[in-house]
């Protein structure tokens, strides 16, 4: 039977600090998703004056994220330019926004991280700064 690495509580505990942390620093309102690789929810963040809707978004994107492998912008790119609705997944979780980025090692999506609160841009740059610290060279 093959073995799957996934993201452990332990792991996901210390990204949730880790963003954490830097989101403290900016007294930045945000949500925060640590989820395996079947997109289920590992650990969570809400820093003070995060606003209700990221909750659920941080959950989203990183479901979407772990779910296909991909950022879950590109697949909003991708549901935009090819003209396919997300809801085509049959999951009302899936999103397109930014902000969902898979951690991969060794070649293999052991999770995702989801940021969601901030301007886009900033919660792409969080979440992929955060995934790259468990993320190995190709």
């Amino acid at each position: 039977m093959p073995e799957r690495r996934e993201i452990g509580h332990a792991e996901a505990r210390e990204l949730i600090a880790m963003i954490g942390e830097r989101l403290d620093a900016q007294e930045a309102g945000a949500a925060v998703a640590v989820v395996d690789a079947h997109g289920e929810l590992v650990a969570f963040l809400r820093t003070d004056g995060c606003g209700l809707a990221s909750i659920n978004i941080a959950i989203h994107k990183a479901f979407t994220a772990a779910r296909e492998r991909v950022e879950s912008s590109a697949l909003g790119d991708r549901s935009r330019d090819e003209g396919f609705p997300l809801s085509n997944f049959g999951d009302p979780r899936y999103v397109g926004w930014g902000g969902g980025v898979p951690i991969v090692v060794d070649g293999d999506v052991i999770g995702a991280v989801g940021v969601s609160g901030l301007p886009e841009d900033d919660d792409v740059e969080i979440a992929r700064w955060a995934a790259s610290s468990l993320a190995t060279p190709d």
